[in-house]
């Protein structure tokens, strides 16, 4: 179905629709722009088997608005119409609550459910393989960029001066006297875990989905129960796709460096140890020591990938079956 689609058209779509989503504050042309852009999306859902996972992503986005209506008119106390005052001394959200403030909330967060419709219309009608073909190389260096905002987006949150930590702090919990810091192990954990999550459910879901109901119904005309099929038919056949994104995972968060060296330049951990040794920290004798290193680094991630690769070739195999 993809194929049918030009990818750079789509790309320019979507680049010029996410920008103006993201940059008016006009009701009417936020509006009119979510209309488009649902059309478009609901046209390809019709025949894309991808617009279906963008679902799940459609109900966040609206979970989100939800929460940043009543979070910005709290938040900022500009404005004529004074809805209700707050007492002065709460901290943040004293003072007036105004109708501005609701609608500013309102039109930023139809901002973002009209991004999560154009990206969703964007992935339902590309071929993803042929898009990153078209690419020039060194637009993959955007994932970096994106790695050190995640890492100021956790310094923002949860950092010394952190906007969680202080409204912690409020209620009485100190985050830095409880020994928590970004910098230290269960902190960089904390991070990882945040973009390995989401992967690791990209991995299983196409696998999940692709057991059949037949199967099921099938277990179950033969007397066993809901649990006795998961247990003897649904897990082993899922235990590849586990084991293949386990790996994936592993290997992702092993080359990760951007991130960790945001938080903590001297972090313990392979890549950030190898810019340590290559800039000439190393002891008389130990001058090969980072390519060494750098050496088995490719070694368990080729090995890593190649288990990888197999492992999704025998899930494939069940499930083409």
């Amino acid at each position: 179905m993809s194929d049918n689609y030009h990818p750079a058209t789509w790309l320019v779509w979507t680049l010029a629709a996410a920008t103006v989503a993201v940059m008016t504050t006009n009701p009417l042309y936020v509006t009119l722009l979510a209309l488009a852009a649902g059309v478009n999306y609901v046209a390809i859902g019709q025949r894309s088997p991808l617009a279906q996972s963008w679902g799940a992503f459609l109900k966040l986005g609206m979970l989100i608005w939800a929460v940043t209506i009543p979070l910005n008119a709290l938040m900022v106390h500009t404005g004529r119409y004074i809805l209700f005052t707050l007492p002065a001394g709460w901290p943040l959200i004293g003072g007036k609550i105004t109708l501005e403030g609701v609608a500013y909330g309102l039109v930023k967060g139809l901002d973002l459910i009209v991004v999560l419709i154009v990206f969703a219309a964007f992935n339902s009608a590309v071929d993803q393989a042929r898009l990153l073909r078209r690419m020039p190389a060194f637009l993959y260096l955007v994932s970096m960029v994106a790695s050190i905002a995640l890492a100021f987006a956790f310094i923002a949150a949860l950092g010394t001066q952190g906007i969680i930590t202080k409204v912690l702090g409020l209620a009485g919990v100190s985050v830095t006297e409880s020994g928590f810091s970004l910098s230290e192990f269960w902190g960089l954990v904390l991070v990882y875990l945040y973009f390995q999550i989401p992967l690791m459910f990209l991995v299983m879901m196409p696998a999940v989905g692709g057991l059949r109901r037949t199967w099921a119904e099938a277990a179950s005309i033969m007397g066993a129960s809901s649990a006795r099929y998961w247990r003897s038919v649904a897990l082993p056949l899922l235990v590849p796709a586990f084991l293949g994104g386990l790996l994936l995972l592993f290997v992702n968060a092993f080359a990760a460096y951007a991130t960790a060296y945001v938080l903590n330049p001297g972090a313990q951990i392979v890549p950030l140890q190898i810019r340590f040794l290559l800039q000439g920290n190393v002891i008389t004798g130990e001058q090969d020591l980072a390519y060494a290193i750098v050496l088995w680094t490719i070694t368990i991630l080729l090995a890593s990938l190649i288990l990888v690769a197999l492992l999704q070739r025998r899930t494939a195999k069940w499930a083409s079956a």
